[in-house]
């Protein structure tokens, strides 16, 4: 699969680029304006995409003519754009800069599904183009990453001149699986493996990579902690998450969503390493707690070799340690889990320790808020932020209730960053 790559003069590396809170001009077609959070005018919407940024601080949303930029705390829209030529499946943010990813939907004349923008909205200036051959499944974005999934193969590329730094292939992998860590002093990638069931572990600062059985059947959803050292994974049958150590593939984790299969929408984990959501087509969020420490990488070791690396699976990740504090709760557990080994498994699997029935059932991507909250986005226009006892769990306490966009959905595609 070969790609083609066009580039603007006056590229320049992502910190030094600035904020993406004060929208300039769109190029033309020119914006048809800007209206109010859930207006009528957004009836005719079709809303095709949400993802996070990569602090889950702000969520783009792709429609149907445009896209659109929410901040979370407090939430609002922050600004939108609105186009003639159609819409965008794929909007990728680079955590609040003026720089984003955009894949057109099918609709879209101008920027077809299978081209990849980079687009400096504060210049209204695209300053990268990637063309392919076939339609692109998602895209990331890291400080120093540009990062295309297709279907079978995965393109990095370096942000500050986009030059191509790896070529990665993956088993067919539609759904566009992929997660880059966003620490400063740590580079890792987690994709889908070429064998069903595994996970591929790319430490580019260390030159490493690692492949992870991770389940039996395909996986369904991964997500990276901020400094990538921690894994959690889902497969098709989405009863199971685990929860495994990058450094060198050991499960240190395994929780159980339910019994029956669900499709996993999302999985987040929570900054300071303690807590770990789930979304699923089932209509409720779960929240767990870990037990899982990793000792990890820092700036001045991430050239050594990875079998001099020492993990201590007591200790927090050392670019974690101002965060980790004990978990005061625990998950829940059968009460014959003392009888593991004879019983089936689930009266050993540890269940969750807080959960949120959503009143609509509905694609939802989760992130971990401020403190003990969630932030739910649903591909039906809605935001929910939630409170979790952190000592007792139960039942979340629903605090706000946003929508966004009065819209229809066809088809939806989601991106947990």
């Amino acid at each position: 699969m070969s790609s083609q790559v066009s580039t603007s003069p006056g590229l320049h590396p992502p910190s030094k680029l600035g904020t993406i809170e004060s929208p300039p001009v769109w190029p033309l077609p020119a914006p048809t304006g800007q209206g109010e959070a859930g207006s009528s005018d957004d009836q005719e919407i079709r809303l095709l995409s949400v993802s996070w940024n990569q602090d889950f601080g702000c969520f783009a949303a792709g429609t149907s003519n445009g896209f659109r930029i929410f901040n979370c705390d407090p939430f609002k829209e922050t600004f939108r754009r609105d186009l003639n030529s159609g819409g965008f499946g794929i909007v990728e943010m680079l955590f609040r800069c003026n720089i984003l990813a955009l894949v057109g939907d099918d609709s879209n004349t101008q920027y077809p599904p299978n081209k990849v923008m980079i687009w400096d909205d504060h210049r209204s200036h695209c300053i990268g183009e990637f063309a392919f051959r076939s339609d692109v499944r998602a895209v990331k974005l890291g400080k120093d990453y540009i990062v295309i999934v297709l279907e079978c193969k995965i393109y990095v590329y370096n942000f500050t001149d986009l030059k191509l730094l790896h070529q990665i292939e993956t088993q067919s992998n539609p759904k566009g699986l992929c997660c880059l860590s966003h620490h400063s002093n740590t580079s890792v990638l987690a994709c889908p493996g070429v064998h069903q069931g595994h996970v591929r572990v790319e430490h580019f600062g260390l030159k490493v990579a690692r492949t992870i059985s991770a389940h039996d059947s395909h996986i369904s959803c991964i997500a990276l902690t901020m400094d990538g050292l921690l894994l959690a994974t889902a497969s098709m049958k989405g009863t199971l998450i685990r929860i495994f150590n990058t450094m060198d593939g050991t499960r240190l984790q395994e929780v159980r969503r339910g019994l029956d299969k669900a499709d996993i929408c999302s999985i987040a984990l929570s900054p300071n390493v303690q807590w770990l959501a789930v979304s699923s087509d089932k209509g409720t969020v779960h929240i767990f707690s870990l037990r899982v420490r990793v000792a990890g990488e820092d700036a001045s070791n991430e050239q050594r070799n990875l079998e001099g690396l020492q993990m201590d699976h007591q200790n927090s990740s050392t670019s974690m340690d101002p965060l980790i504090q004990t978990n005061t709760g625990s998950n829940a557990s059968s009460s014959l889990s003392f009888m593991k080994g004879i019983l089936p498994k689930y009266f050993s699997s540890e269940w969750s320790f807080s959960q949120f029935h959503l009143p609509e059932i509905t694609r939802y991507i989760v992130a971990f808020g401020a403190q003990n909250t969630v932030m739910m986005v649903g591909l039906d226009g809605s935001f929910y932020r939630c409170s979790f006892d952190q000592v007792n769990g139960g039942q979340m306490h629903q605090n706000e209730h946003v929508r966004f966009i009065n819209a229809d959905l066809t088809p939806p595609r989601t991106s947990a960053t």
